[in-house]
C-alpha cells in the first residue's frame, strides 16, 4: 500500500509539471508574438512654454497672476506703466487733426467770398484804368498845344501802364483762385495724412504693447520680474506652460527606424495612471542623437538612437512636464491601428485547471493499473 500511495504521489507530480511546462510554453509563446507585433518604447513628456514678455519698454505697474494660476487666452497677465505711451498718442492724433485741416482746405479751394473779392479787385483796376485813359489822352492833346507839361504827360503814361499790368496780375490770381490749389501741393497734403495716420496707428500699437495678453490656455509657470520694475522690449518677465500641443518624445534604435512612420497610432501609458492615451507619430529625426566618431562596424550602428516625436491626442492633466511614459507601437497592422497589429496566426491555448485536473486523473488511472498488474 505504501508503494501505492508514493506511485500516486509521484504521477500527481509529473502530471503538475507537465502542466505547468505546457502553460510556460504558451505563454512565452503569447509573449513572443506580442513582442513581435509591438514596439515599446520608453521616453518623457515635452509641454511646450511661452517666455512671455513685451514688445515695448517700460515699468510694470501690475501682476494680474501668481505663480500657478491658470490662464485663459485673452487673459491680461500684465500691464505697463501707459502715461508715455498716452502722451505719444495725444501727440500723434494731435497731427493728424492738424494735416487733415490742411489737406480738406487744399481739396475745398477757395471760399466763394474771396473769389468775389478777386474779381472786385478786377473790376476796381479796370475802372481806374478807364480814367487813367482818359487823363492820359487829355494830357497827350495839351502837349501838343503846350498847355501842359512833359512831364504830366510822362506821369499820366505811367499810371496808364501801371494799371494794365496790375489788372493783368488780378485776373490771373482771381483765374488761380477759381481754378483751386495745385495737385501737387493735395497729393503732398495726402502724404502727410497718411504719414500722420500711420504715427497715431504707431502710437495706437504701443499704447496695447503696455498690456501683456495670454496667446493661450496654461498655467504660470515663472514670474521673473516683479511690480516696479523696469524691463526692456523682449525681455522675459513669465513663463507660460501650454495646455495643448503635448508632446512624447522617444528614442528609437536604428534596426527598428523602420518600422515606424509619421501618422501611425500609438498608445500613452504612465507609471502614475491606469489611463491609456493616444498618439499621433507626427516627426521622426533624420540624424541620431548621439552618433559615434567613426561608425564603421554593424555592431556600432545598431547604437544610433533617432529621437521621435509623438502627439498626445486629448491630453489632460494626467500628462505633465517631464513624466516618464511607456509608449507602445502596433507595427503588425497595415492601417496604424493598435487592433490592427494583433497577429491572425494560430496560438497554443493557455492551459486551465481542467486541463490540469484531466491529467492528474489519467495519472492516477494509470498508476492503479500499474500496481494492480504487480499484485
Amino acid at each position: 500500500m505504501k508503494k501505492m500511495v508514493w506511485l500516486i504521489r509521484i504521477g500527481i507530480v509529473a502530471a503538475a509539471a507537465v502542466a505547468g511546462a505546457a502553460w510556460w510554453h504558451a505563454y512565452q509563446e503569447k509573449s513572443r508574438l506580442k513582442s513581435a507585433s509591438e514596439l515599446t518604447l520608453y521616453g518623457n513628456v515635452e509641454i511646450r512654454r511661452v517666455n512671455l514678455g513685451f514688445r515695448t519698454p517700460g515699468r510694470i505697474e501690475r501682476f494680474a497672476f501668481e505663480e500657478g494660476d491658470r490662464v485663459r487666452r485673452g487673459d491680461r497677465i500684465a500691464v505697463l506703466d501707459q502715461k508715455p505711451a498716452l502722451t505719444r498718442l495725444a501727440s500723434a492724433k494731435a497731427r493728424l487733426d492738424s494735416v487733415s485741416a490742411i489737406l480738406e482746405r487744399l481739396e475745398n479751394g477757395f471760399r466763394p467770398q474771396e473769389i468775389n473779392q478777386a474779381r472786385a479787385k478786377v473790376d476796381e483796376l479796370h475802372a481806374s484804368l478807364a480814367f487813367a485813359e482818359a487823363d492820359y489822352e487829355r494830357n497827350e492833346q495839351l502837349v501838343r498845344t503846350g498847355g501842359a507839361s512833359a512831364s504830366d504827360f510822362d506821369k499820366s503814361l505811367s499810371v496808364r501802364d501801371e494799371l494794365k499790368a496790375k489788372i493783368v496780375q488780378a485776373e490771373e490770381n482771381l483765374r488761380l483762385m477759381e481754378e483751386g490749389y495745385r495737385h501737387e501741393d493735395i497729393a503732398a497734403a495726402r502724404a502727410q495724412k497718411a504719414q500722420a495716420e500711420a504715427e497715431r496707428a504707431e502710437a495706437e500699437i504701443a499704447l496695447a504693447d503696455t498690456e501683456l495678453i495670454s496667446p493661450s490656455d496654461g498655467v504660470l509657470l515663472n514670474r521673473v520680474e516683479e511690480v516696479g520694475a523696469v524691463i526692456q522690449n523682449g525681455q522675459t518677465i513669465a513663463i507660460l506652460s501650454l495646455d495643448t500641443d503635448v508632446w512624447v518624445y522617444v528614442y528609437v534604435d536604428e534596426p527598428d527606424l523602420g518600422k515606424l512612420e509619421p501618422g501611425r497610432t500609438v498608445r500613452i501609458r504612465t507609471d502614475s495612471s491606469e489611463k491609456v492615451y493616444t498618439g499621433q507619430i507626427g516627426y521622426i529625426s533624420p540624424e541620431a542623437e548621439f552618433t559615434p566618431k567613426n561608425v564603421e562596424t554593424e555592431k556600432l550602428r545598431t547604437d544610433l538612437v533617432y529621437r521621435v516625436r509623438i502627439i498626445a491626442e486629448s491630453p489632460d492633466q494626467g500628462l505633465r512636464q517631464g513624466m516618464p511614459v511607456t509608449v507602445t507601437i502596433p507595427i503588425g497592422g497595415t492601417d496604424g491601428t493598435p487592433g490592427a497589429a494583433e497577429p491572425r496566426g494560430e496560438t497554443e491555448p493557455e492551459p486551465t485547471a481542467g486541463g490540469a485536473a484531466n491529467g492528474e486523473n489519467a495519472a492516477n488511472g494509470e498508476n492503479a493499473a500499474n500496481e494492480f498488474h504487480e499484485e
